[in-house]
């Protein structure tokens, strides 16, 4: 959500921000929505006075034998009587309508966000890691696990595309990342561990920004609850509606939960393969913060995705999402990219984003500043630390051999019962 005061005393930075984001000039129809709402307030404020004014000089005007005054006041009373409801209408309305327009803006761009309207404007910014060069051909993800445990056909029959069951080894190497990755999160970047609903109401994908612009790309329970898209929608909104401390130190929470996507936006992409799944594990994390830590939490959230793919030996790039390819809450979004030899290409692994007070708005989460009466918006960031899916993808095509068994990873061998290879099935 955006601070009304801000587009009232920016009106042109506002649609300046967001036309960086492709949304058309929209600051003249809210402050005019904003006007509405508070010329209709205020005459309500004006009209509840008068009558209550009036109806206590009724009183008066009886005791001084004044009827004809007393009968004014009387028609008076109720012709507010009836004119209230129609402003309380009109006050109710412009709100709304005000309120829905927020609601499905984007946030603004951070400065050093680069411009364009597509991927294909990010910027690279950083590598890590030399891919490997093999003596054959490497082969996609899709082509080596079938005969590991990748059973897309089963998946396929049983809940129908963008599903797939892994059995086995796949299985056990899939629970050892998601392991591994939590452990590192825990044990060495001071995020909480934290087991979450995978149901939420609608207030908490409303706080998160899914709601009401894609609800499209959401799962919906017939109690009408939400399956969630991320664990980042029940990490965030473990703070709504709540007034915290001074925030001396930042709140950082991790959970590895399945994810839920309809991937209704992303028609005809990665068809084939394990890369784009309806359901999915990830391991979230989510840091709470003061506004004035928010650029050290950053670095500190994309160094403990880093750290993850470092520790499991894939190269990766780091890229910074020009305007148009941020989601939609984001201020400010860097992507990890690994290297999928298969593909002969990099592909998102992590998106890390500062969400500035957007959605500590939607979810009126608050701190109080110590020593002061005031209160203030928190910051929120969210990011992958991995994706459990993408991350066994990554390990499929970097340490694939042409027998077609996979070389697992030294990090994740105390997570695999000791297994330092998969086999392809007979």
């Amino acid at each position: 959500m955006h601070d009304l005061r801000f587009i009232r005393e920016n009106p042109d930075a506002f649609d300046t921000g967001l036309a960086r984001r492709g949304v058309d000039p929209v600051a003249a129809t809210v402050l005019e929505l904003d006007r509405t709402r508070r010329d209709a307030a205020t005459r309500m404020q004006e009209s509840q006075s008068r009558r209550n004014d009036a109806s206590k000089l009724i009183g008066q005007a009886m005791a001084q034998g004044d009827k004809d005054k007393a009968e004014a006041l009387k028609a008076e009373v109720a012709d507010l009587k009836t004119t209230l409801p129609a402003l309380e209408e009109e006050e109710r309305t412009a709100t709304a309508q005000l309120n829905d327009l927020l609601a499905r803006l984007p946030n603004l761009p951070h400065d050093d966000v680069p411009p364009g309207e597509d991927e294909a404007a990010n910027v690279e910014v950083a590598r890590w890691g030399t891919p490997r060069t093999f003596a054959f051909s490497p082969r996609e993800h899709a082509d080596i696990g079938p005969a590991l445990g990748l059973d897309f056909e089963t998946g396929a029959a049983i809940s129908g595309a963008r599903f797939t069951f892994l059995k086995g080894q796949m299985a056990r190497l899939q629970r050892a990342l998601g392991q591994f990755m939590l452990d590192r999160q825990t044990g060495e970047n001071g995020y909480m561990e934290c087991a979450v609903p995978l149901l939420v109401r609608d207030e908490a994908v409303f706080g998160t920004g899914q709601l009401p612009k894609f609800a499209e790309d959401l799962f919906q329970t017939t109690d009408g609850r939400w399956l969630i898209p991320t664990a980042e929608v029940s990490l965030t909104n473990a703070v709504r509606e709540q007034m915290l401390g001074a925030m001396d130190q930042p709140l950082r929470m991790t959970a590895l939960t399945p994810c839920f996507r309809s991937e209704a936006g992303a028609a005809g992409r990665d068809t084939r393969g394990y890369i784009r799944q309806h359901q999915f594990e990830k391991v979230e994390l989510v840091t709470v913060c003061r506004p004035d830590q928010w650029q050290a939490e950053h670095d500190h959230m994309v160094r403990s995705a880093q750290g993850v793919l470092e520790a499991l030996d894939l190269p990766y790039r780091i890229m910074l999402l020009c305007a148009g390819d941020m989601g939609a809450t984001a201020k400010k979004t860097f992507d990890l990219e690994v290297w999928l030899p298969g593909q002969g290409a990099y592909r998102e692994i992590s998106s890390i984003s500062w969400c500035g007070d957007y959605q500590a708005r939607r979810m009126n989460a608050r701190y109080r500043p110590e020593g002061e009466k005031r209160t203030e918006f928190l910051h929120t960031l969210n990011g992958s630390g991995l994706a459990v899916g993408r991350t066994l993808v990554a390990i499929l095509e970097n340490y694939q051999n042409e027998d077609g068994s996979i070389d697992v990873p030294a990090a994740l061998v105390p997570y695999t019962g000791g297994i330092t290879k998969l086999e392809p099935a007979a």
